[in-house]
């Protein structure tokens, strides 16, 4: 098992990766914390802990971290997740509240009580990994790896030039991606993989998938509740046939080593230009001549991805 410690802001797509996270027995999933980004942190924790309760895993802890970004104003996309995040389902009150520590807290914590070095997995904004790396420095050699859903090599999604998790807090991306590298450990730096839109896009489900899953069970019926919204706002908004299923690739990607190509490349993080703030700006073809800091990903198997992820959400 990999054991891992899941940053998130739920957000359809993450709820999705949490319940993947819990289903396969390839991940230990040993603790979550959560991050102002989808929507406002209540709202992302509160839906992290009602997804635990879903799945039968109220063990598993959970603590808030940042509220906003580390230097920019808090942005969200309840515009496409709703003002609570997690649009479709009916509400439920989660059956605890989060744990009375800060998130970075419990991250050190979990790394530091790990028989085996833990995988952090980051799909929200990199605020609490930031954190992380700066406050708790001797904890870095202590990580296998990151790894992020966020950043385009190409076109962004909420700016021409930027995807959404990197744009609202570039400057923790920054911090991140300066700690990365994409070759054996070097003291003070962890391997970093950086999932982006060149590989979610291609990971989506569709109306179909909704129905297959509807009824099988609560969780089953859950998860089919969460695509009829998402997957009509991305019918509506973009024209497409489905929703990526963007967070739950980091997830299958650990499962499945296979399921995605990755390229180790320069990964610099722009913070400064009106135009293209939270770009990342990813050297593909090495004309800056660099060190690779990022595995990046260029593509996936969507079929085994969707027959992955079908198998651990159908009871």
């Amino acid at each position: 098992m990999t054991p891992i410690i899941l940053d998130c802001d739920p957000g359809h797509d993450d709820a999705i990766a949490i319940m993947l996270a819990v289903a396969d027995p390839a991940i230990e999933l040993l603790a979550v914390t959560t991050v102002a980004g989808n929507v406002t942190l209540n709202h992302t924790t509160r839906n992290a802990l009602r997804v635990l309760d879903m799945v039968g895993r109220p063990d598993i802890p959970v603590a808030a971290g940042r509220p906003a970004p580390l230097v920019r104003d808090l942005s969200t996309a309840a515009v496409m997740h709703g003002e609570t995040g997690l649009a479709g389902p009916l509400p439920q009150e989660p059956s605890r509240p989060a744990l009375d520590v800060a998130a970075v807290d419990l991250m050190a914590h979990t790394i530091t009580a790990a028989t085996e070095p833990v995988t952090l997995v980051a799909t929200g904004p990199l605020s609490n990994v930031a954190d992380l790396l700066t406050q708790h420095p001797l904890l870095v050699d202590q990580l296998a790896q990151i790894v992020i859903m966020g950043g385009a090599v190409d076109l962004g999604n909420w700016t021409p030039a930027a995807e959404f998790n990197i744009w609202v807090d570039p400057h923790a991306a920054d911090i991140v991606f300066r700690h990365g590298c994409a070759a054996d450990r070097i003291p003070g730096r962890v391997p970093l993989t950086m999932i982006g839109l060149e590989v979610t896009h291609q990971a989506w489900l569709t109306d179909e998938h909704a129905e297959l899953l509807r009824g099988r069970s609560a969780s089953g019926t859950f998860v089919a509740e969460l695509l009829d919204h998402f997957v009509g706002f991305h019918q509506e908004r973009f024209g497409w046939e489905g929703a990526p299923i963007h967070d739950a690739v980091t997830i299958a990607h650990l499962i499945d080593p296979t399921l995605v190509q990755t390229l180790a490349m320069n990964v610099q993080i722009e913070v400064d230009s009106p135009l293209c703030v939270g770009r990342t700006v990813a050297d593909r073809w090495n004309v800056t001549g660099l060190e690779p800091n990022a595995f990046v990903g260029l593509g996936i198997d969507r079929p085994r991805f969707i027959e992955l992820l079908m198998k651990r959400l159908l009871p």
